[in-house]
């Protein structure tokens, strides 16, 4: 039931009035696929009814959500979307809104690539093939405050690989817009497009460049594309990268 129907059923019962006061909790789904977003919503909506629910469908509109709602209770984010390369995205919430619990959603199956993500700060992992029950229970878990994981993907170390935890903790400390800058240039834009995609001037989108740089240990935009690389859920295919630019 939506926030609207909500409110016309309690118009329509004669013992029920509709009060102000009553909590409505922000949650935010980010998923580029309109039909699972929309199955996303219907979960959330069973589980927590007079849920205000915001959707993205690109990493980068889920940050300018996160800043619009900065008191969100919940995040159910997908690990591939537009500007994210694995858990890249995740780390970088995690990093900049630690109180922001995140539920991640994912086609894998594999135990190994939940617990990765336990392991990079979710409060939950929910495959795409999990039962609409079992979405609304994983929900319900997070905004108590417990962890959830399907049965068959329990067991299994939470522990990162040291190269991975240093990437993640370089990256949780990107500001948001350094993210975007990041995630770009990972994705083999010059500076002109990043600049153009931002709405920023190139000279602005140069100084995010030397901050990233800086922040990630790095000397060069090759380096600053493997080291988002290194969040990626298997061994994808590096993007080619431009030189750097003056």
């Amino acid at each position: 039931m939506g926030i609207r129907e909500w409110f016309k059923a309690c118009s329509d019962s004669p013992f029920t009035i509709p009060d102000s006061r009553i909590h409505m909790p922000d949650i935010l789904i980010a998923d580029d696929h309109p039909l699972f977003r929309d199955a996303l919503q219907r979960a959330v909506l069973t589980a927590v009814p007079q849920a205000r629910v915001h959707t993205a469908d690109s990493v980068h509109a889920l940050l300018g959500l996160i800043e619009q709602f900065p008191d969100a209770e919940l995040l159910l984010l997908d690990l591939h979307m537009p500007g994210a390369r694995g858990y890249s995205a995740l780390a970088h919430i995690r990093g900049q809104y630690p109180g922001l619990p995140t539920m991640v959603v994912s086609g894998h199956e594999e135990a190994q690539v939940a617990r990765r993500a336990l392991a990079h700060g979710a409060s939950a992992y929910v495959p795409k093939s999990t039962a609409s029950d079992d979405i609304v229970a994983a929900i319900r878990a997070v905004l108590d405050g417990d962890v959830w994981l399907p049965h068959a993907l329990l067991g299994g170390s939470d522990e990162l690989k040291p190269d991975e935890a240093a990437a993640a903790a370089q990256i949780a400390t990107l500001t948001p817009q350094q993210f975007r800058v990041m995630t770009m240039t990972a994705e083999g834009l010059l500076n002109k497009q990043i600049a153009w995609e931002l709405s920023v001037s190139e000279a602005t989108v140069k100084a995010h460049m030397t901050a990233i740089m800086r922040k990630l240990g790095v000397t060069n935009r090759t380096q600053v594309a493997l080291a988002a690389s290194q969040l990626a859920v298997d061994q994808e295919a590096m993007p080619v990268v431009p030189a750097d630019e003056d």
